[in-house]
This record gives C-alpha cells, structure tokens and sequence, in this order.
C-alpha cells in the first residue's frame, strides 16, 4: 500500500521489475553455477553444502539442520550426502553425545575444494556482479534481497549477525 504522496507505480510496470530481478538472477547463478560445475565437478546442491560447512566452527554439522538449511528433503539432501561421501569430501560422524544424531563433517579433501570453490565462487561474482553493479549498488542489492527475506521469509525474523559478503548466493535446486 503507497501513501497518498506516493506515485502509484503502474501494474505492469511492476511486474516487469520483478521479472527483470528473476531474470537477472537465474543468469547469473547459472553463469556463476555452470563455473563452479567447469572448475569443481559441484552441482548446485553439493557446493552448497560444501559453502555452509566451511562456514560452520568445526566444519561439521548435524545433518538433519544441513538439509534443512540447504532447504533438500531428507531423501534429496541422502543422496546429495552419499555423493558427497563417496567423492571424499565429506564424512559422516555419529554424535558421542547422542545415538540419533549424525553430523556431516568436511574431509582433508572436502576442506581444500571447499576453501577454493568458495575462493572460485568469490572471484565470479566479482567479475558478475560487483563489476557491472559497482560496490554501492551491490550492497543496495544485498539490504534489498535481506530486507525481502526477513519481510517475506517463512523463519521468523532474526537479528543479523553477519555482513552481506559473507553470504553466498543460494544455488538454484
């Protein structure tokens, strides 16, 4: 709802600038996906999870909260893990403090490819974003996606704790 001052903006005016935001996204998370894939072999689910563990103290996570968190089903996020696993990136890790909980945990191997995905995936959205946007309209960008996600997230809003350049791109699912 605008104020009375406010210039009404016309309906396909809008709908064209949300349009023009998906656009602009889905382009550059495949240029900044198909890279990723090129470089490390990672699909977009896998080098996402690669990106929350190195982020986590211990690079290690329960993995129920991994899956939810890389919003994957249990199924999905199994079969994301077995690969994961089976390339030696990750381990799993029973709890010593609880049988019903397994932790995902970064392998030597799962360190280094995760330390230079995420370096890699730096250096493209550099090139894709920061470059043509410029440093200022970047982080305009990121305050405009977080004020999005906190207003129209299903999670309650939280207090944020980090900077926007801490924050990969989600990869698309």
């Amino acid at each position: 709802m605008t104020s009375g001052d406010e210039p009404r903006i016309d309906d396909d005016e809008i709908v064209t600038w949300w349009g023009l935001v998906i656009e602009g996204y889905l382009a550059t998370q495949d240029k900044l996906m198909g890279e990723i894939f090129e470089r490390f072999g990672l699909a977009p689910a896998s080098f996402d999870i690669l990106v929350r563990l190195i982020r986590t103290p211990g690079h290690r996570m329960p993995m129920t909260r991994l899956a939810s968190e890389a919003a994957l089903s249990s199924g999905g996020f199994t079969k994301v893990a077995d690969r994961l696993v089976a390339a030696d990136l990750i381990r799993r890790v029973p709890s010593q403090d609880d049988r019903r909980v397994t932790f995902a945990e970064l392998t030597e191997h799962g360190l280094d490819v995760a330390n230079r995905s995420r370096r890699a995936c730096a250096d493209i959205l550099r090139r894709t974003v920061l470059a043509p946007l410029g440093p200022e309209a970047s982080v305009a960008l990121a305050e405009a996606m977080r004020t999005l996600r906190r207003v129209n997230g299903t999670e309650p809003a939280a207090p944020e704790t980090s900077s926007p350049a801490r924050r990969p791109a989600p990869p698309r699912r």
